[in-house]
């Protein structure tokens, strides 16, 4: 379903016109209905492979390699036929929710005025289905929500409206990019569900970029662990937890906390000893 190439992606600064390599030659594949989760550092590279998909790189950067999507090059993609891809085929889920909303528009035009415009429904329709979608991920006031500006909501509530949005279009490939980070551990568990319910009753395919080796493990099939830009390792969560091919993702394992009190202290990645 969704095919990366030699994915490349360099930005030159304007001041000196030196060049940096942010991805460095990435390929993999993602099947329909699979979730690959991009694991690693803050700086590795997940979420600028997630820009890259959708064509929303810094200005001036330079892209190489390939990404195929069904069969359509998303790289030589332009104007109707982008906003098209972007509209029905893809979809983003941010780690900062507030972010993903107009603050000064309530939560009934974020979703009612997507789907008239990008996708042509009636706006009373829209409207109907907006309702619909909140139900699907756990509102049941969606009158009160509907009603609501982002500011009157909570992180999780409108994390569940970002996804009911995601999931108006109907899309082939859902980017969640870090979608708990700024959550309660609670709340990141019930989103995490969410995501992964819909996935599945969908049958949709998921990029899902995280931090949380433990977290990624529990909702996707395959894991990507990058470093520098690039992708070191691929595999099934048992293959990184117990076979990991790289030292740096032996350091990532160990980086992890544990949570019972038997467990070691978690160790950085860079192998310095952790202090208290």
């Amino acid at each position: 379903m969704l095919n990366v190439e030699h994915l490349t992606l360099a930005v030159v600064d304007p001041d000196t016109g030196e060049e940096t390599e942010i991805l460095r030659g990435n390929s993999f594949s993602l099947r329909q209905g699979e979730a690959l989760g991009l694991v690693g550092e803050s700086g590795s590279g997940k979420s600028m492979t997630l820009k890259c998909l959708l064509g929303i790189e810094p200005g001036g950067a330079r892209v190489g390699g390939s990404i195929e999507l069904d069969g359509t090059d998303l790289l030589a993609a332009r104007g109707e036929q982008l906003r098209r891809i972007r509209a029905n085929d893809l979809a983003l889920i941010a780690q900062n929710p507030h972010g993903a909303l107009n603050p000064v528009l309530r939560v009934e035009r974020f979703l009612v005025e997507g789907m008239a415009d990008a996708r042509g429904i009636p706006k009373a329709a829209a409207k109907a289905r907006a309702a619909d979608l909140l139900r699907q991920v756990g509102i049941t006031d969606t009158e009160r929500v509907l009603g609501s500006y982002p500011h009157q909501l909570s992180g999780g509530m409108l994390q569940r409206v970002v996804i009911a949005g995601a999931m108006s279009g109907e899309p082939k490939l859902l980017l969640a990019d870090e979608p708990t980070t700024a959550l309660d551990v609670t709340t990141q568990a019930e989103v995490v569900a969410i995501l992964d319910e819909k996935r599945r009753q969908h049958g949709l395919s998921m990029i899902f970029v995280t931090h949380d080796l433990d977290l990624a493990a529990a909702v996707c099939d395959r894991l990507a662990v990058m470093k520098d830009g690039a992708i070191l390792e691929i595999g099934t969560p048992d293959d990184i937890r117990d076979r990991p091919k790289t030292e740096y993702t032996r350091a990532l394992m160990a980086a992890r906390p544990l949570l019972h009190p038997a467990g070691r202290a978690p160790v950085p990645a860079n192998g310095t000893e952790a202090h208290e």
